[in-house]
């Protein structure tokens, strides 16, 4: 007799832990060649409201890291990643791709967490400043993190794209909130996997499947989420994501990008979601000479 093969059923991943789905509803999506590629979560307002809170308990322990901590960690995971490339280019084959395709794919996804976490211990030299002012102080502006970010996974990828959004948002002191490709995710939450074996603290990264259309304005209209990405070329849901985050003043940011080409990754990427803080400092004269206190 021929065997039945056992689909694997993917959780979501709030706050450290694999869940099911807090509405109990799942969806199979099925491949090109119309083979089912799993058993899917098919998260609600609930989940997304679950992963706000984990998201919003682990910023304050993230952001607060050094910079240099935050970037062993980013490695870290790419290692993980590194030592998982069979399983990744086995799924990314099952959704579609071909072999070649699939191992570039899994390949600069590694090189791109490498990429960010390089960048954790520099993009505040790069981007902050010395400010001239009329007065007897130093002011310096210098990047904060924005706080728990919303996003949108990519549509036609199923890991660069999602990695692509994913990285310099924690690599520069947030914690964030994913919705993953609806059709194509299953890299997603085996991606969820290699976090769960990194050394990224639980909440920092929360990634949730199934209808965009129905968590996107949940999400979006959030209170306590502070900024929103969407990668893709829907201007309806540009629209949305633009008015719904007016209750709040959300930061809204749009990618429409081939996520395979090298410019797609940048520190600008990385200081989209960081605030400017100023500081003032006193400065004291004694005896002719400056000196500060």
């Amino acid at each position: 007799m021929e065997r039945l093969k056992v689909l694997k059923t993917y959780k979501v991943y709030i706050g450290g832990k694999f869940p099911r789905t807090e509405s109990g509803r799942y969806y199979s999506p099925k491949n090109a060649k119309g083979e089912v590629l799993g058993n899917i979560c098919f998260c609600s307002r609930k989940d997304i409201r679950n992963s706000v809170v984990a998201a919003r308990k682990a910023f304050g322990g993230w952001s607060e890291r050094a910079a240099n901590n935050r970037g062993q960690i980013l490695y870290r995971i790419a290692e993980m990643l590194e030592g998982r490339k069979a399983q990744f280019i086995e799924e990314l084959i099952l959704q579609g791709s071909t072999k070649v395709q699939a191992e570039k794919e899994v390949v600069l996804s590694i090189d791109r967490l490498i990429y960010y976490a390089g960048w954790c211990d520099k993009y505040t030299q790069v981007l902050g400043s010395v400010n001239p002012v009329a007065s007897s102080h130093f002011n310096f502006s210098m990047h904060v993190p924005t706080g728990v970010v919303g996003i949108l996974a990519d549509q036609k990828t199923s890991l660069i794209g999602l990695i692509s959004l994913i990285a310099p948002v924690i690599a520069g002191g947030n914690t964030c909130v994913v919705l993953a490709s609806e059709k194509l995710p299953l890299c997603a939450i085996t991606f969820s996997e290699v976090l769960n074996s990194s050394d990224l603290p639980g909440g920092v990264l929360n990634v949730l499947t199934g209808s965009c259309s129905e968590m996107m304005k949940p999400l979006t209209t959030h209170m306590d989420v502070n900024a929103m990405i969407y990668s893709g070329s829907d201007k309806s849901i540009v629209k949305e994501l633009k008015e719904s985050s007016a209750l709040n003043l959300k930061r809204i940011l749009h990618y429409d990008l081939d996520w395979m080409k090298a410019d797609s990754q940048d520190l600008y990427k990385l200081s989209d979601f960081q605030e400017v803080k100023t500081t003032w400092h006193p400065i004291e004269n004694i005896g002719g000479a400056s000196s500060s206190y």
